[in-house]
């Protein structure tokens, strides 16, 4: 696996990765930024919610829940001086569907957890990371 960052003046970049993809990166005008892109340490947290959004829907649909909206929220506390590390992350997932079961939910959260999600399994030595969920009855 490898990624690439390009600087493309000031305080902007463009990051590409094997897949193809590129987005852009910035930083605030307090540190000669344009806000023009992500901030990289964003991009923690857009990747943890979305490795364990992937392994907890797959877990869902495999059990053939009628789940029909899907969010994770990562909520972060950083140190006030630098690096400014994360010092608390909590995902929060909100489930939306007809009859959906809370232990089914509950189990396909524990294994994004402990067993698929590498970005969690990389980041919890670093960081607390707790969770929790909601079902909105979509009936």
């Amino acid at each position: 696996m490898h990624a690439t960052v390009n600087w493309s003046g000031r305080m902007s970049f463009a990051g590409t990765a094997e897949s193809g993809f590129s987005l852009p990166l910035g930083a605030d005008p307090a540190v000669g930024g344009d806000t023009d892109g992500f901030r990289p340490i964003e991009l923690m947290l857009v990747g943890l919610a979305g490795c364990t959004a992937m392994d907890v829907i797959s877990i869902l649909r495999k059990k053939k829940l009628a789940v029909s909206a899907f969010e994770v929220r990562a909520e972060a506390e950083r140190a006030d001086e630098h690096p400014r590390v994360f010092t608390r992350i909590h995902l929060r997932y909100r489930v939306t569907g007809t009859g959906i079961d809370p232990a089914a939910v509950a189990r396909a959260i524990e294994l994004s957890e402990t067993r698929y999600c590498p970005a969690q399994a990389m980041l919890r030595p670093a960081v607390p990371i707790t969770s929790s969920f909601e079902i909105i009855d979509a009936g």
